[in-house]
């Protein structure tokens, strides 16, 4: 089922109204006519499920059958990406919204080759929040992950202060041992950071100034992982420990309801 946001949410009682381009993809490019179905989201917490009840030409009705709240993680992850060579942006910010991240901040390290100028910034931005919110849509997301300007390493850090948990790949002499420690902390409700190096990784200086910061170091395992996979994979972890928390929390995890019950040592 196609999937939009309204992020005014409904016009009335029930109703919503889709504008602006995605009218032109519902009338021209998918051909939908009243009568059909789709998925709406209000960028925040809820999900309707709605029917076509006009397509105009700058305007589409519908009417609200069902809600339910929306496909959201309980804790906001923020990856922080060291700028990435070519379009590997673009690939990250579209797996990284698949995998529940709330936000995207593309950071400029000592290390990243690419460096933007303020023209070509404002282009880039432009196009990193259409990939996101293209890959909201496909992936059933109840919001629309923001993509935040470039920051300095410097500023990144003072954000990792205000985090509730910050969390650093980096070579780690404990192993997985750290990486299960520091996933043990994670609760529902937290704000919580993923930093990851560009190609050719962190300066010592800035993985000291993170870990200064709070951030706690952590291992993905003894294979060495490039810039584009290490965010992910992190953030794989973050969702499947949170995901089974929210199912234990509902109670519909454990062997009584066909679920795997509690996750490992988390």
């Amino acid at each position: 089922m196609y999937h939009f946001f309204v992020p005014e949410g409904p016009s009335g009682e029930g109703e919503f109204t889709i504008t602006g381009p995605d009218v032109n993809h519902i009338r021209n490019v998918l051909r939908m006519k009243p009568g059909e179905r789709v998925v709406v989201s209000d960028g925040r917490d809820r999900d309707w499920y709605c029917v076509i009840t006009d397509v105009q030409k700058e305007a589409v009705l519908l009417r609200a059958e069902a809600e339910s709240p929306a496909a959201e993680l309980p804790a906001e992850l923020i990856l922080y990406q060291g700028l990435p060579k070519g379009d590997k942006m673009e690939w990250i910010l579209q797996k990284a919204v698949e995998l529940g991240a709330s936000r995207i901040v593309p950071v400029a390290m000592k290390r990243s080759v690419v460096k933007l100028d303020p023209k070509r910034e404002k282009a880039k931005a432009a196009r990193w929040q259409a990939v996101s919110e293209s890959a909201a849509k496909q992936s059933g997301r109840g919001k629309i992950p923001q993509v935040s300007p470039v920051l300095s390493m410097a500023e990144a850090v003072r954000e990792a202060r205000e985090l509730d948990l910050a969390l650093l790949p980096y070579e780690n002499a404990r192993g997985m041992q750290a990486t299960a420690e520091a996933l043990a902390a994670l609760r529902p409700g937290m704000r919580v950071g993923i930093f990851i190096g560009p190609e050719g990784g962190f300066e010592p200086e800035e993985a000291e100034a993170l870990e200064k910061a709070g951030a706690r170091v952590l291992s993905l395992g003894r294979r060495i992982l490039r810039t584009e996979t290490a965010g992910l994979a992190a953030l794989a972890l973050c969702m499947t420990v949170l995901e089974c928390r929210a199912e234990q929390a509902a109670g519909t995890s454990g062997p009584e309801a066909g679920g795997a019950g509690t996750f490992g040592p988390f």
